[in-house]
């Protein structure tokens, strides 16, 4: 047994987390909470100020947990990079953006591999968490790590293990959700399962390599992605016929197999959704392969806030009011409900477009006081009924179910439209419309 392998079945291996974001803090926490002593490194020293003062950020976080695991010297946080030389293993959770061509931007996981490769040695176990390209990190990763003139396999472990972080779920958090693992070589593997199955309560299924790892990543999310656009271009033609595709979606939901539900909405957010699959198209590319129901699915996506904007038209249509000044009120820019999650979100979007169509736009949302958008700052109103009153009109973009009363908006507004049908059992539906 290597005294690697013996330091994580003990728990006597130091672990580094890089990057403090959605991903990298519960990870963190929860490797410290299984008896490890974990060091998070990030670029942002307002983020290691606040670990280390046991302040928590993220949402998914147990604001007492944090606090305890820091007090008790379990989970510090640092941006010196040169104490990834007293680390034994290493996760790497940093972000895994596409630029504006929608190509995938790896930079964030190149430095960082740049900054392990300066201090690798020998028994260090590196772990790639971020969600990206199958071949990543054996094309990507790997060479970078062998400028050190050590053997992976041997000398080193490398492995691919996605995360799988779905914020603001009550039900599955990073502790109990199944993990998968992928090494470089079997040893590689036998290192990370390991390591997870010490960590959480839920089990880790191996697979044959990193790229396995990677394409299961992809394939989770391409498969939400298309399933969602089918049920968008469904509404499309659901409101064409003057049938309520959310009632429609309920009835499809009796049937007890071969049919999950999937729901429409302004678009779709969220760092997972609207870019994973992207990255397995571009790849695709490589092999003379295009993927084109990714795409396409891609492109209904895109096109869905233009659509909810159309259709918010057509409702101030029918108050004689144009878009060119226009007061609405956008109610939620966080891409999911009761998060503060802006990522990706397409309230951000409908916006912009709104604003391009010269509407007067204000937001309200309770779990995002301010935010800028194409240097612009936004700053969540207060809804008393003064305020309202001077409103034409409230489009809902955010599923929140806390923070917002829905009954007192409706009262003092002339209509609200309901992307996300979080109105569906108000019975005084005059003055509400819906996607």
């Amino acid at each position: 047994m290597s005294k690697l392998y013996e330091k994580i079945l003990n728990k006597s291996a130091i672990i580094g987390v890089m990057g403090m974001g959605y991903v990298g803090l519960p990870l963190a926490v929860e490797k410290a909470r299984a008896g490890y002593n974990v060091i998070g490194f990030d670029i942002q020293q307002k983020r290691v100020d606040m670990i280390n003062e046991g302040k928590n950020y993220i949402g998914d976080v147990n604001n007492e947990e944090l606090k305890q695991l820091v007090n008790e010297k379990r989970l510090r946080a640092t941006t010196n990079f040169e104490e990834l030389e007293n680390c034994d293993v290493i996760s790497i959770c940093v972000p895994t953006p596409l630029d504006k061509f929608k190509q995938p931007d790896l930079s964030y996981i190149i430095q960082t591999a740049e900054d392990i490769s300066k201090r690798l040695h020998r028994e260090q176990l590196i772990i790639l968490e971020s969600t990206t390209y199958p071949g990543t990190t054996e094309e990507v990763v790997l060479p970078i790590l062998l400028k050190s003139g050590l053997e992976v396999g041997k000398d080193f472990y490398l492995a691919f293990s996605p995360e799988r972080v779905d914020p603001g779920n009550i039900r599955y958090k990073t502790r109990n959700t199944p993990k998968v693992v992928g090494g470089v070589t079997s040893e590689c593997t036998k290192y990370a399962k390991a390591l997870y199955e010490n960590v959480l309560d839920a089990p880790v299924f191996p697979v044959s390599s990193p790229k396995t790892a990677e394409m299961s990543k992809i394939l989770e999310n391409t498969f939400r992605l298309v399933n969602i656009a089918l049920v968008q271009e469904m509404t499309k033609v659901a409101e064409k016929m003057n049938v309520n595709i959310w009632e429609v979606i309920d009835a499809a939901s009796t049937k007890p197999f071969g049919y999950m539900p999937f729901y429409p909405g302004p678009g779709i957010g969220g760092h997972c959704i609207p870019i994973d699959p992207f990255y397995l198209s571009y790849k695709a590319r490589e092999y003379d392969l295009h993927l084109m129901l990714v795409e396409q699915a891609g492109q209904v996506a895109d096109e869905m806030p233009y659509y909810v904007v159309q259709r918010l038209g057509d409702i101030l249509n029918e108050f004689k009011k144009p878009f060119n000044g226009s007061k609405i009120l956008v109610l939620g820019v966080a891409y999911k409900g009761n998060i503060d999650d802006m990522r990706e979100s397409p309230a951000l979007k409908v916006i912009e477009i709104l604003e391009r169509k010269k509407a007067e736009v204000y937001y309200f949302d309770p779990f995002i006081p301010e935010f800028s958008l194409n240097g612009k700052s936004y700053k969540s109103i207060d809804l008393d009924k003064e305020v309202l009153k001077k409103f034409d009109g409230a489009i809902i973009t955010t599923a929140h179910t806390i923070g917002i009363d829905y009954e007192y908006i409706i009262e003092n507004l002339p209509f609200v439209f309901d992307t996300k049908n979080v109105l569906k059992n108000f019975k005084n539906r005059e003055n509400i419309y819906v996607l």
